[in-house]
């Protein structure tokens, strides 16, 4: 049903707006890169991920078009999740598993609130060579290797289906800070709902179109205004947790219920356009017998050319 759900969903993305497909355009560009490397300088579990964003669409004035379909994202990620040791894990820890993404999402607003809608593919397993990538890159710096015990091991092939949703909306508190209540929704590699929260201080997403980050819960922004300066961002939110295909049962190891995070960042932009940010993560416990939390990082630069 779900995988009914998700090809429903790509094709009404894919063929909204055919009237006005000859109007779309590229309006703008987003990534962001996590790894713990950036936090806590630990490799393990939700070690290194990267995900971008290209959107196209009639228009831009500065908020979504209230038209489902209108404005279209290409979203494609790819994330690395790992035991906390390598070489040899500990027993009850989590599989190593390496998951691809790409997917078409859609923005667009109602009255004050703010709306994300979209289906990815995602492919698991060996089969994504992420394994292998990580293998050479550790290699390259003299950093230690998954050993072959922990690539066997891993989360084995599949092609699965992912929805997601979310809404929020923004209150501004006085003219340089703004709180963002949100709720989101994943069914297919993770099926939760989370609550939360986000708190800005600056004009970063003033006028322009963020994307959230998967793993971390940092936004980036994807169509940028030209305001210049610091921005600061916190946040925090808090899932319930149905499934998580990259616990799956044959691992003997199960996902915790709940699911916390605590964020906060640091946006900068200049006048010509050069821009950066710099933020971390806590992840709170993700499967039954992880004794702490990690800390990610999250990193995001821009030069105009």
């Amino acid at each position: 049903m779900l995988k009914i759900l998700t090809a429903a969903l790509c094709a009404t993305l894919c063929f909204s707006g055919l009237a006005e497909a000859q109007d779309r355009k590229r309006l703008g560009y987003g990534r962001l890169i996590t790894n713990d490397f950036f936090g806590d300088g630990e490799d393990r579990w939700r070690t290194g991920g990267f995900q971008s964003s290209r959107v196209w669409g009639p228009t831009w004035d500065g908020a979504a078009p209230t038209g489902f379909g209108q404005l279209l994202e290409l979203r494609l990620s790819a994330e690395i999740l790992a035991p906390d040791d390598i070489r040899t894990p500990d027993p009850g820890d989590r599989p190593y598993a390496g998951a691809l993404s790409a997917g078409l999402h859609t923005h667009f607003s109602r009255g004050p609130m703010e709306y994300s809608v979209g289906g990815d593919i995602v492919f698991l397993g060996p089969q994504t060579r992420l394994d292998e990538l990580q293998d050479a890159f550790h290699d390259t710096f003299n950093i230690s290797t998954p050993s072959d015990a922990v690539r066997d091991a891993q989360v084995g092939n599949d092609v699965l289906p992912n929805v997601v949703a979310e809404a929020g909306r923004s209150f501004a508190i006085g003219e340089s800070t703004s709180l963002r209540p949100f709720v989101e929704a994943r069914a297919g590699v993770e099926t939760l709902v989370r609550v939360g929260v986000d708190f800005t201080y600056g004009a970063f997403g003033q006028g322009e179109l963020l994307v959230r980050d998967g793993v971390s819960g940092q936004r980036y922004d994807v169509v940028q205004s030209d305001w210049t300066g610091f921005s600061f961002v916190m946040g925090a939110d808090i899932a319930r947790v149905a499934d998580s295909e990259f616990l799956p049962a044959s691992s003997g190891v199960s996902p915790q219920d709940t699911r916390e995070r605590l964020r906060a960042g640091v946006m900068w932009r200049s006048e010509t356009g050069v821009s950066g940010f710099y933020g971390v993560t806590y992840l709170g416990e993700e499967f039954e017998g992880q004794d702490e939390g990690q800390i990610v990082g999250a990193i995001r630069w821009r030069v105009p050319f």
